[in-house]
């Protein structure tokens, strides 16, 4: 596979100098997805959507489907259409610096939004705070659980910032609740399904737990599904993104607590990050939008 992507890239990056100084960019702007199945990208992407409607900004969409290689080749392919920007929602933030660079020496500026990438240089990066974020998703599933039990860890795509951050602001904060154990921790890839799976096999090895954190709310419903009768009840459990299904879950009490980020916010903002692009404005190094823990105390202002 790195071969094929870096095959890939020495084309592109070969295209990308004798395209160089051949007019003016384009004025479309790709908005690269990791996956339009997962319902948070598609709040991103309909919000991007309406904003680029607003600025009359022509917004060409493409959907990686979690796959690295095909993200590469959409990248690529931007080069060759001359976009005026990229926006890259990274399927693997290791994978996507290649496609980065070769965009880089396009001279195609590129935002990153949610997800960033590791390597190549990016204009702007508008995301939500997961550190934080993942250390909030600690303290609502300790409130939920009274500060002592075992708990598990459901993990997004291996490879991806926002799973990497998540964890990181998660295991730093349980750790400060001398009474909490985190007995297990697997990859469920950020899908339900496979949360589902995921969460049946622990809770089969550890019985007694009474506490799972998910990386974002796909997982978090698989994990209520496997847990049954006692998902917010016998056994806590705290999501991340605030979808909508994650939020009913919240309000229907089988989640205890979703870390809610504004998907459609974020795709907004990174398209009006593009547009500045666009009319050779400044913009800003780093977007932050805010997240928020929903309870069911709040869940009602987020429906």
């Amino acid at each position: 596979m790195r071969k094929t992507t870096a095959a890939v890239v020495a084309a592109a990056t070969a295209f990308s100098l004798t395209a160089c100084g051949q007019g003016e960019q384009g004025q479309e702007v790709t908005l690269a997805l990791s996956t339009q199945t997962n319902p948070f990208f598609v709040q991103v992407r309909d919000g991007a959507r309406d904003r680029a409607e607003e600025l009359g900004v022509n917004l060409n969409v493409q959907d990686a489907g979690d796959d690295a290689l095909q993200q590469a080749n959409q990248l690529i392919n931007s080069i060759a259409m001359d976009a005026g920007a990229v926006i890259v929602n990274p399927v693997d933030s290791d994978a996507v610096g290649n496609s980065v660079e070769a965009l880089n020496q396009a001279d195609i500026p590129v935002i990153a939004v949610d997800r960033t990438a590791n390597a190549g240089e990016l204009t702007s990066f508008v995301a939500s705070d997961n550190i934080s974020g993942g250390k909030q998703a600690a303290d609502a599933l300790a409130a939920a659980i009274g500060g002592e039990g075992k708990v598990i860890m459901l993990q997004g795509i291996v490879g991806s910032s926002s799973s990497r951050d998540r964890g990181q602001g998660f295991r730093e904060q349980i750790a400060t609740y001398p009474g909490i154990e985190v007995v297990a921790e697997q990859t469920a890839g950020f899908d339900r399904t496979e949360g589902l799976d995921v969460a049946t096999n622990l809770l089969q090895a550890n019985p007694d737990v009474v506490g799972i954190f998910a990386e974002n709310d796909e997982m978090a419903l698989g994990a209520i599904e496997a847990v049954g009768a006692r998902a917010g009840e016998e056994v806590a459990i705290v999501g991340f993104d605030g979808t909508l299904e994650g939020l009913a879950a919240v309000e229907a009490g089988t989640m205890n607590a979703t870390i809610a980020q504004q998907p459609r916010e974020l795709g907004a903002q990174a398209v009006e990050q593009a547009a500045l692009l666009l009319e050779d404005k400044d913009v800003a190094g780093v977007v932050p939008v805010s997240v928020i823990t929903v309870t069911e105390e709040n869940v009602g202002e987020y429906l």
